[in-house]
């Protein structure tokens, strides 16, 4: 495409220097356990939002620790089940303030500014799990 005018809006795969939070708990075995497909903020394309997205392909106990943000951020899981696109094809267990939720079902989690949430820890995946995240914010940051 070299040269387009908006090729650049286009993003096909994650940001090259990209470090996932310093304080994100990550399995050893990163690679086989989750692979981020893309991923975007303003500091990759000025003006964008924080976009994360990846596939999950087994469980762990390892995952983001709970914390809080000054922004919206919306979380989504999706089971790869083509005869029931709704089973999430595993367990996802995430908690927002101090309430624990077993994810079984395909669904989107809206996460209010200053909410804590977290941990988030993927128990059991049957089939592969896409999850993506959506920060209404240009960096990503945490406060704890």
């Amino acid at each position: 495409m070299g040269g387009s005018k908006y090729e650049k809006y286009i993003i096909y795969k994650p940001k090259p220097d990209r470090k996932p939070p310093e304080d994100m708990v990550l399995p050893p075995d990163l690679n086989e356990f989750m692979t981020t497909v893309t991923y975007i903020d303003d500091e990759y394309v000025k003006g964008t939002f924080v976009v994360d997205c990846c596939w999950f392909w087994k469980g762990s106990d390892s995952g983001p620790q709970a914390h809080t943000h000054d922004w919206d951020e919306v979380l989504a899981f999706y089971g790869s089940n083509p005869e029931d696109p709704f089973d999430l094809c595993g367990e996802v267990e995430m908690w927002m303030d101090d309430e624990k939720y077993i994810l079984t079902k395909s669904c989107v989690v809206f996460v209010p500014a200053g909410l804590k949430h977290c941990p988030l820890i993927m128990r059991k995946v049957d089939r592969p799990i896409f999850h993506f995240g959506i920060g209404m914010t240009g960096t990503y940051q945490k406060r704890v």
